[in-house]
């Protein structure tokens, strides 16, 4: 049955990640993969956050299915680690050294500061 949790919370992820990506692209444009960076950002916000309020500790307790069902299925699916090595690839065949090096720089700062804040949020809810 896990199996089956994983996989909807892929597809709903993966959903969010093509909603999000294009309207990325539509109100801030396509010339950097705003979208890309969009939802990493926003994914690993929200896997710090769940992370905190369903650790031992955390306010939430809920079954091992349902952490699976949001950390793996829905965040996994909705975050793009390929997504973003594609686009990161492309940019350094283009010889865009500048838009790589600033993607690169980018997704790993952004989505580490997310995370802190999603779980400094989550344990803040927890007190």
């Amino acid at each position: 049955m896990v199996w089956l949790w994983v996989a909807l919370g892929s597809a709903l992820g993966g959903v969010g990640r093509y909603t999000v990506s294009a309207l990325a692209a539509r109100w801030i444009g396509d010339t950097f993969p705003y979208g890309t960076l969009s939802v990493n950002v926003l994914g690993s916000f929200a896997i710090g956050l769940f992370a905190a309020l369903v650790a031992p500790e955390g306010r939430l307790l809920v079954p091992t299915a349902a952490r699976q069902f949001v950390m793996i299925g829905l965040c996994g699916g909705f975050t793009t680690f390929s997504g973003f090595s594609l686009e990161t690839l492309r940019m350094l065949h283009d010889g865009e050294w500048w838009k790589a090096a600033s993607n690169i720089s980018l997704m790993l700062l952004m989505c580490l500061v997310a995370v802190w804040a999603g779980y400094g949020l989550g344990t803040h809810f927890n007190e």
